[in-house]
């Protein structure tokens, strides 16, 4: 598994910030419900999403070596009216071009306080990236609206998924991954229409004190194939398994289980 360059990642930034502005521009009913976020409007969403990006710039644009509550960070929640498509799309736009600046400026290597063990800017700009990611999908979802992420995105960010969760199972044994142990049972993940160079598989093996996972073509309890961007939705519980694409192969109560429990905080 190899990262991405950290240009890339601001760049994905930067795309999804311009892609999400146009879901918020679309004419789509912001105080529309999100399907995959119920708590949440589609105004919610967006508002939630540019403060988590302002939250980074603010960290790293700080060199911040602890945690920054987010009341600290100026219009972190957004335009002060509500419903307004036009005021939120400037303030989205603007939150793009002050993170995606504080990343590029501090490079890769830059300490900065985070929160799964790898304390530099190389780390948000990589969270932020996927993050973003994964919202964008909830609100086209909510705003029904088409989707696309381009494969190498797709690719590192279930990735970047199962070492986050390898790292709350390992480091926050309160939390629902802590229960993702079944001894001898492995789930497979099989992406159907990417470049073989992308290596878009992965082994999933649930042991008994963490989780244990590698790229590559196994056999397994259970398989989830279908499209790449499928995959991934799938595993981030956007789409349901039953979505169309989209294959179990072998035990699914196995892959349901992983799914209930593959979360955090």
């Amino acid at each position: 598994m190899t990262l991405l360059a950290h240009d890339r990642y601001c760049d994905e930034i930067a795309h999804q910030v311009e892609q999400l502005r146009a879901v918020v521009t679309s004419g789509a009913d912001l105080s529309a419900t999100v399907p995959t976020c119920p708590d949440w409007s589609l105004e919610d969403l967006v508002r939630h999403m540019g403060g988590a990006l302002r939250w980074v710039d603010t960290l790293v644009r700080t060199r911040a070596q602890e945690n920054v509550p987010a009341e600290r960070i100026p219009l972190a929640k957004g335009p002060e009216k509500q419903g307004d498509a036009a005021a939120l799309d400037e303030w989205l736009a603007e939150t793009g071009d002050l993170v995606v600046g504080a990343l590029r400026e501090a490079g890769p290597d830059t300490e900065v306080w985070a929160w799964a063990g790898v304390t530099n800017s190389a780390f948000w700009a990589r969270r932020m990236a996927h993050e973003i990611t994964v919202h964008r999908a909830d609100a086209t979802l909510a705003a029904g609206l088409p989707y696309e992420v381009a494969p190498d995105i797709a690719v590192d960010a279930l990735d970047e998924w199962l070492q986050l969760v390898q790292w709350v199972q390992r480091n926050m044994p309160h939390d629902a991954a802590k229960d993702l142990r079944r001894p001898g049972s492995s789930i497979h993940l099989h992406a159907t229409d990417t470049d073989p160079a992308l290596n878009a598989e992965w082994l999933i093996e649930l042991g008994e004190e963490s989780i244990a996972w590698r790229r590559g073509h196994e056999k397994a309890t259970v398989a989830l194939r279908g499209p790449v961007t499928s995959v991934l939705l799938a595993f981030y519980r956007r789409l349901p398994l039953d979505s169309p694409g989209l294959e179990v192969l072998g035990e699914r109560e196995l892959l349901e289980f992983w799914l209930r429990r593959a979360t955090f905080g």
